[in-house]
């Protein structure tokens, strides 16, 4: 079985980083994701994505991002339930990211745009990464 997914969009409000009981980090947002066609009536369409992010890449996410930031994810879809207050069943599909790539500079006095990913074993710090037009894009 293959559940595979990758994203690039902008973020639409700061991550809501958090702490689990046990001190695990957190990190929940949404990114929006513009579609490759346009309506009938020329417009572009966008979808809104709801992620989560965990442990130490939930800090970093947190804290080299910001509304607006144009971001790269990958991971994977995972739905789950939960009985809200009013005991109704909400029922949630996100994405669960496993690596990610911040697509811009910080701000135009630092240089390329950097990834970082979560694979699990310390040390893992943020890598040049060359900049791509849309032109040098095959598709």
């Amino acid at each position: 079985m293959l559940n595979s997914v990758a994203l690039t969009g902008r973020l639409t409000k700061p991550v809501d980083l958090r702490y689990t009981q046990s001190g695990t980090a957190v990190g929940s947002f949404t990114i929006a994701v513009d579609r490759q066609f346009r309506s009938t009536n020329g417009e572009r369409e966008t979808d809104f994505i709801n992620c989560a992010i965990w442990r130490k890449s939930a800090e970093n996410f947190a804290n080299f991002t910001h509304k607006g930031a144009l971001v790269g994810i990958e991971g994977h879809i995972q739905t789950r339930t939960y009985d809200n207050a009013q005991g109704q069943r909400v029922y949630v599909t996100e994405v669960i990211v496993e690596n990610f790539a911040l697509l811009e500079p910080k701000d135009s006095s630092q240089g390329q745009p950097t990834q970082s990913t979560n694979q699990g074993y310390a040390g893992n710090q943020p890598a040049s990464q060359p900049r791509i037009s849309d032109d040098d894009l095959p598709f």
